[in-house]
């Protein structure tokens, strides 16, 4: 490799595209203190080998003629989507040094948690095509900096997942990702410094808002769909599944076209345009189901909580992953479910046992109950909708780094072990540019013990609770650290207009992070329609919900 003395020099450009610096120069593009020159490099910094870096984007730009921030995006995309296809491949040479079954199942973590990477790399390279053809159909505010949010933190759960090992080739695979990791955070910082010119900046953000810098979804009122969703979804969350057109029926008794629900998923056509509709009869099916990228549009429609019943018993203990220890895990687009029961029986002491993991965007469940004690709910990434279910648990129980909105939910808590502390949240955003968070409104916390909003399970967590009841044991301070001064001040949690004997706010902790919000335009920013884009894609699942603040 070339000396970094040439890494920042203007001599180092030369061998950049010849158009590059004369387009620079006859334009004179800059937005802020950005140029184009200035981009690329932006693109490529803190990479290790940062003049292979420069070279990749060069050679996807040989093939644009009009240079702007929207091609050198692209290419910089382009260029990460070639470093992650290069990583699955270094990882898979690693498993013939897995010495244990955890170390086994981590190694596949690692693979399949990186293809969800590839997978949002490329849908975003798709939006940013569309967006240079003009297409004003596209939602690109919320799909961007969603799907590159969840690449970004695809790689740290491949890491997690090395727990309990003796770490030395978690150690090994860290140094295969880094380059990628810091190339998607690179794209991240540069499209939220650009607002994504020539996209809008958000409207109703002033430069000193405390959101500048974060996402700031549209309030267009452009209400067409997501092509993945099919007009005639609204009909389906009010109909009685012996009423509506089914296309699989799953019963334990043999009256259905299949006993399991694992087979009717197996054969459901792969990624389909239109909703297919699997109606699972009351019953506790004893299966763990695992529905794959591919199985896109599926719904699955039960009897009701209590009567059609998944159940698992996965756990930390018995060597797997958390990641794996789900009993439910869904990653195929516009998954949808009703009044089902996902559900982990793995007692307090297997600690980490998932009862739904979900990676599907635009993902919603209704009247559904997820139940466990130790991480329930993993919403591990994209944009997903809870409306009118139960949530269980003693710690940790809604976790993850997804864009996940909870709203007129029944929250429940459960007795943990000797010394252990109930929270409810343990959000896992890493950086200031991602779109992610929780936000629980118009709910009702119903504490049996003891218990705690939250915690900050990584550096920039975010969670904010809006207009939910909480009943006394919810604990005076509110939250709870996780170690020491861990993220107190790069946090962000909020709560505003929240009710009942848990909710005062005069004891609460002083935390420079922690937020008491009063103002209606901050909460507006944690709202559907805001946080989750909600507009664009609830209104064809069928699902009530409340696009903005409740009163």
């Amino acid at each position: 490799m070339a000396p970094n003395m040439a890494l920042t020099s203007p001599l180092f450009l030369l061998f950049l595209l010849p158009s590059l610096q004369a387009f620079s120069n006859e334009t004179s593009l800059s937005i802020g203190d950005l140029t184009i020159e200035k981009m690329i490099l932006q693109a490529c910094s803190n990479i290790e080998n940062q003049a292979s870096c420069i070279s990749n984007i060069h050679n996807e730009l040989e093939s644009t003629s009009d240079l702007n921030p929207t091609s050198i995006l692209t290419a910089t995309i382009k260029a990460t989507l070639k470093e992650a296809k290069d990583a699955i491949q270094m990882i898979t040479k690693f498993n013939t040094l897995s010495v244990s079954y955890r170390e086994q199942l981590a190694i596949e973590d690692c693979k399949e948690l990186l293809d969800f990477s590839v997978s949002e790399l490329a849908w975003s390279l798709t939006e940013m095509k569309k967006i240079r053809a003009g297409d004003k159909n596209v939602h690109y505010e919320g799909n961007l900096k969603t799907w590159l949010s969840a690449a970004l933190s695809n790689q740290d759960t491949c890491l997690e997942g090395f727990e309990g090992t003796d770490r030395h080739l978690e150690n090994f695979i860290k140094g295969s990702l880094e380059q990628v990791n810091q190339l998607i955070a690179n794209v991240l910082a540069l499209y939220t410094q650009l607002h994504s010119l020539p996209f809008k900046p958000p409207r109703n953000i002033t430069s000193n808002h405390p959101f500048t810098n974060l996402e700031n979804s549209s309030e267009s009122e452009d209400m067409d769909l997501p092509n993945w969703i099919t007009d005639g979804d609204q009909e389906l969350l009010n109909a009685s599944p012996l009423r509506m057109h089914v296309d699989a029926i799953v019963a334990l008794d043999g009256t259905g076209n299949y006993q399991t629900i694992t087979e009717a998923i197996s054969e459901a056509p792969s990624y389909s345009n239109r909703r297919y509709i699997i109606y699972v009869k009351k019953g506790v099916y004893r299966e763990n189901i695992d529905m794959k990228r591919k199985k896109t549009n599926i719904m699955l429609v039960g009897d009701g909580i209590g009567e059609t019943v998944v159940t698992g018993n996965r756990n930390f203990m018995q060597g797997w992953t958390t990641f794996r220890t789900a009993t439910v895990a869904v990653s195929g687009k516009g998954f949808i479910a009703r009044d089902m029961t996902f559900r982990n029986t793995a007692k307090p002491e297997n600690h980490q046992a998932v009862a739904l993991r979900v990676d599907s965007d635009q993902s919603a469940f209704f009247r559904c109950s997820m139940e466990s004690h130790q991480d329930t709910l993993y919403a591990h990434s994209l944009r997903q909708f809870y409306r009118e279910c139960d949530i269980y648990g003693t710690i940790d129980f809604i976790f993850g780094n997804g864009a996940a909105f909870v709203q007129n939910c029944k929250i429940f808590t459960r007795v943990p072990l000797p010394l252990q502390k109930v929270t409810i949240t343990a959000q896992g955003r890493k950086n200031p540019h991602q779109s992610t968070g929780f936000v629980i409104q118009d709910s009702y916390i119903l504490a049996s013990q003891p218990t705690y909003l939250g915690r900050p399970w990584k550096q920039f967590s975010r969670t904010v609770f809006i207009n939910t009841y909480m009943n006394a044991l919810v604990q005076p301070r509110g939250w709870l650290e996780w170690y020491g001064d861990f993220a107190l001040g790069t946090l962000w949690y909020g709560e505003y207009k929240n009710y009942g004997p848990g909710a005062s706010l005069s004891n609460r902790i002083k935390w420079p992070g922690y937020h008491i919000i009063n103002d209606v335009s901050t909460a507006t920013f944690f709202t559907v329609d805001r946080f989750i884009d909600g507009r664009s894609w609830l209104p064809a699942t069928g699902i009530k919900f409340t696009a903005g603040l409740s009163n």
